[in-house]
């Protein structure tokens, strides 16, 4: 599942073969503890307490973990920091219908949260995304408007969202939105207070730029690892060049994080918390797939499957313990099927 190339004509503030990396808002920043804490308490009646288990392929010694979103309510993580967005609304705000752009587990996130306010929600979503992501929102209500990936980018660097009614939440650098993420990390100290790594999937970067601000503040020497594939590894080009990049995509089964570009908003923020960037081959994701389901019993996502992928690859001589985030469930089935019954 490739995005195609963005391509435009060159212009004031573009990047590198006339491609934005911003729309002009200030930086994100990290959320702080009051704020994460917060949204801990806003959203613990809407959301599950994830709890880390050991990784059981890892070995004893290793004191690998895995703290798995996939029992939230939407299965997956992003409903912590949709419901924190959302339960912050007016009421004025909330009448005018959510609205927000997706891969696919945001905007079903928020048609969950509309669903619970009274309210109605519709997404952005990349043509190419998959069938069940797509049929899923449907069912759940969700207006659901597929784009050509060209056009997506063309309104989220246009920032398009300033001309239309709704209550937007962007997913990458709404402040709420990384607060809610950040429970997951206020979750970790408290339940492993020891730990040394955590391995974090990377898309626009608001999962890392939650969980990295809280344990930055809890924990400082917690080393956190952003993990990308190697089909897109946005942020280890812009770590490398020293400013948002954009990359060339290629094919890969981890439609959740397949963001080609690190934003002028968000890059601040992510070299601020992230130690180390580490970037996977599609088959290790693959196998970290078939891992999880084969000995955890968990249907989980190319993009989920990331942060266990990238810790095999890392191997035992990291410091323990060490906690791989889970991140999502929204696999279609004939894949999964294909990918455990691979050897």
């Amino acid at each position: 599942m490739k995005g195609p190339r963005y391509a435009r004509p060159v212009r004031a503030g573009d990047t590198g073969a006339g491609r934005p990396t911003g729309w002009g808002d200030p930086p994100a920043a990290a959320p702080s503890l009051d704020e994460i804490r917060e949204a801990a308490d806003r959203i613990c009646s809407y959301t599950v307490r994830t709890r880390p288990e050991r990784f059981r392929t890892a070995g004893g010694s290793q004191r690998l973990f895995i703290k798995s979103e996939l029992g939230q309510p939407t299965g997956s993580f992003k409903v912590r920091g949709v419901l924190n967005w959302a339960l912050s609304l007016s009421d004025e705000e909330r009448a005018r219908g959510l609205s927000t752009f997706s891969a696919g587990n945001t905007a079903l996130a928020l048609g969950h949260a509309a669903r619970l306010l009274g309210t109605t929600a519709r997404s952005l979503l990349p043509d190419y995304a998959p069938a069940n992501k797509v049929r899923a929102l449907r069912n759940a209500g969700v207006e659901t408007v597929l784009v050509s990936f060209d056009e997506m980018a063309d309104w989220v660097f246009s920032a398009g969202w300033r001309e239309e009614p709704w209550a937007f939440l962007n997913p990458w650098t709404e402040p709420s939105m990384i607060a809610g993420h950040g429970t997951i990390g206020l979750e970790l100290i408290e339940d492993l207070p020891e730990i040394n790594r955590v391995y974090v999937p990377v898309g626009g970067g608001a999962l890392v730029g939650g969980v990295g601000g809280a344990l930055r503040v809890m924990r400082p020497a917690v080393k956190i690892v952003a993990v990308q594939t190697e089909s897109y590894p946005s942020l280890q080009a812009s770590f490398d060049a020293g400013r948002p990049q954009w990359i060339d995509p290629k094919s890969t089964i981890c439609d959740g994080v397949a963001v080609p570009f690190t934003t002028d908003q968000m890059y601040p923020l992510l070299k601020e918390v992230v130690d180390e960037v580490i970037t996977v081959p599609e088959l290790e994701v693959r196998h970290a797939i078939r891992l999880l389901y084969l000995e955890h019993g968990l249907a989980v996502e190319g993009a989920g499957a990331l942060s266990v992928a990238a810790a095999l690859r890392d191997g035992p001589g990291r410091a323990m313990p060490a906690v791989c985030l889970v991140t999502g469930g929204s696999v279609e089935p004939e894949l999964l099927k294909q990918i455990a019954a691979a050897g």
